[in-house]
């Protein structure tokens, strides 16, 4: 009998202390913790260990989606206003789709989780060239909001670029004008991200150099990239009791060519699928054709929920990090390691003085003997 999972079920104690604020000064330099999924033990590495815990014909898995600059903050600019407004850009809606049926290098409509402004119709100024104008609701908090550059910028990817902050998790403090909000523009971002709609990092990509990618790939490792466009619905509350009446919010994703012709090689040789994230994995179980272990390449939008009792169908091994208590990323992870294992994991890793959460230290989970 399936047991009927509790949001309670995945439930912990983090000191505040353990919440990284910033990163360490190197990428790699974080903290690897190994546990063997099917036995529970431990082992306590770096980083730069990685290529050692991989083989050669392994298939490691990157999600190259870039971070854009999506958390705006703004007045209201109609006369007799001026009120503060906040916007987290969510989803850039497509032309036909938006209210003004206009989009562009001047304009563009958005979902936009909005708070500050109310009314349909309220201009909102969101500084260096960028215009806002609150559209219909979609939701709670959540709008259609129109923006668009003046013509001291030009353009609206540069007028975002210079008005935006990075959407750090909000367990990472950041107040207006932080010094560290510039450092995260940098840092909140993959070395290898380059297809640009995320709101949220893969932050399992954020350990990597491109010195370990290449010591990887050294190593007889093939090194491929998927896009999955991370939206804020991966890190909302889940604020229902029982685990299966939770949903996803749809995120897109594009599986290459290559990364289905590799997995299908991988197998063929005998060597793993290695997904960085959850984000990939997530992307790689939407694509899985069948039981016989392969992916369908194409485009899509992923709103695949995993927490224990689902059956992974493509992916061996996987890296994350450590992630908050209750969350849907802990489901994941629990589902592929056991919730027993992952929470002893976890608790130990507290005891060590890890680093927990998007700027924290990384978990490998493998089924291989931890030596």
């Amino acid at each position: 009998m399936t047991r009927e999972w509790r949001v309670d079920d995945f439930d912990y104690a983090l000191p505040p202390d353990r919440i990284a604020q910033e990163p360490l000064p190197r990428r790699d330099a974080s903290r690897l913790m190994a546990l063997n999924r099917r036995t529970g033990r431990v082992e306590h590495r770096l980083f730069t260990d990685l290529p050692d815990l991989l083989a050669p014909g392994d298939l490691l898995v990157l999600n190259d989606t870039k971070v854009i600059p999506a958390r705006l903050r703004g007045r209201r600019s109609a006369p007799g206003t001026g009120g503060r407004v906040e916007a987290l850009l969510v989803e850039r809606l497509e032309p036909e789709s938006g209210r003004t049926g206009q989009a562009g290098r001047d304009h563009e409509a958005w979902l936009a989780l909005v708070k500050g402004a109310r009314r349909e119709g309220d201009p909102i100024d969101f500084g260096a060239g960028l215009s806002g104008r609150l559209g219909s609701r979609a939701g709670e908090e959540m709008f259609q909001l129109d923006l668009w550059a003046g013509a001291e910028r030009g353009d609206l990817p540069t007028a975002l670029e210079a008005a935006g902050a990075m959407p750090v998790p909000p367990y990472i403090r950041r107040e207006p004008g932080d010094p560290r909000e510039q450092a995260d523009r940098e840092r909140y971002q993959t070395v290898f991200a380059k297809s640009a709609g995320a709101v949220a990092a893969p932050t399992a990509g954020l350990h990597f150099t491109g010195e370990l990618l290449e010591t990887i790939r050294d190593r007889g490792v093939r090194v491929e990239t998927l896009t999955l466009h991370v939206g804020p619905g991966t890190f909302q509350p889940v604020r229902v009791e029982q685990v299966r009446d939770h949903r996803l919010a749809p995120e897109r994703f594009v599986i290459p060519e290559s990364v289905a012709r590799e997995v299908l090689d991988a197998r063929k040789r005998g060597g793993r699928v290695v997904a960085v994230g959850t984000t990939v994995t997530r992307a790689l179980e939407s694509g899985a054709t069948s039981s016989d272990r392969r992916v369908a390449a194409g485009t899509g939008r992923c709103d695949l929920f995993i927490h224990p009792g689902y059956e992974f169908r493509v992916v061996d091994a996987m890296v994350t990090n450590f992630h908050l208590p209750r969350s849907t990323l802990l489901m994941l992870v629990s589902a592929f390691a056991g919730r027993d294992s992952v929470l002893a994991a976890y608790a130990e890793a507290i005891q060590m003085g890890y680093r927990f959460y998007s700027y924290g230290d990384a978990m490998l989970i493998l089924q291989e003997t931890v030596t």
